[in-house]
């Protein structure tokens, strides 16, 4: 019985991997495709698709680069001000905190579109509309990211803290020599994550950049229709390598970061 069990427990498994593994290995198949038809196999196999993206059209490749500048500076911003915020909230006692903390909740839960004209305003009003700030500056004030590591130092010991600051050190030192690297699970969970919600962007720079030079690859990808199929699916297969590479280097680490926000 138990192993008719893990038969059907196996065949289940394998149909869902297949279901979510399928649109990538189609776009990786038919990154090899000569044609401009659609077909679950390329009628006619070619690499012209990535002499294209790689040597004849330079731009693909600069999209790419946009997207990896954008979210770089990002993920960056986002891990120093979500971490300084989260230190704030989880280890301080102050007047209003608890208030404070709902509104990021509320702020979280709200999609972006809700917030979309409010920022254009803000940045239109600080002449920013048109440059890259405008799309690093609202993400790196994410909601998520504060709320993620306020349970993320929730789970380190208020006493390691305190042996700490008999020791003499400052706030600065504790969170980037104590709770940081103690909670470096955390800390690179948020860096994927916030990547990956940069790396992904399309309505911001739409609304935020006025030159279609400036747009990340995400938005590129969305304007190709009619192009080669095998130009298409190359500039996919483009587009996930940094993610997946990411997710492999750091899935142990993921895993741990998702955890400890549980405790």
């Amino acid at each position: 019985m138990r192993k008719r069990t893990s038969i059907i427990d196996l065949i289940i498994l394998s149909l869902l991997s297949m279901i979510a593994l399928g649109p990538m290995l189609y776009t990786f198949v038919n990154a090899f495709s000569g044609s401009t038809s659609y077909g679950l196999f390329p009628i006619e196999w070619s690499v012209q698709g990535w002499k294209e993206v790689f040597w004849n059209r330079p731009h693909y490749l600069a999209k790419f680069w946009n997207s990896m500048g954008l979210a770089a500076a990002i993920v960056i911003g986002q891990i120093l001000i979500s971490c300084l915020a989260g230190y704030g909230f989880s280890k301080f006692r102050f007047r209003g905190k608890e208030a404070m903390f709902f509104l990021v909740i509320l702020l979280m839960m709200m999609p972006y579109q809700v917030t979309l004209v409010s920022n254009y305003l803000m940045l239109d009003k600080l002449d920013l509309v048109g440059s890259r700030w405008a799309l690093i500056l609202p993400s790196v004030f994410s909601p998520f990211g504060v709320f993620l590591m306020r349970q993320v130092f929730d789970t380190c010991p208020d006493e390691l803290l305190e042996a700490a600051r008999l020791d003499g050190a400052g706030n600065l030192r504790i969170l980037f020599h104590i709770l940081v690297p103690r909670c470096r699970a955390g800390v690179i969970s948020l860096g994927i994550l916030s990547f990956i919600d940069a790396w992904n962007m399309v309505e911001q720079p739409i609304v935020y950049l006025k030159s279609e030079y400036d747009y990340p690859l995400s938005v590129f990808l969305t304007r190709m229709d009619g192009q080669n199929i095998g130009v298409l699916c190359t500039c996919g297969v483009l587009a996930a390598v940094p993610v997946v590479l990411l997710f492999l280097y750091y899935d142990q680490e993921l895993t741990e970061g998702v955890t400890m926000t549980q405790l």
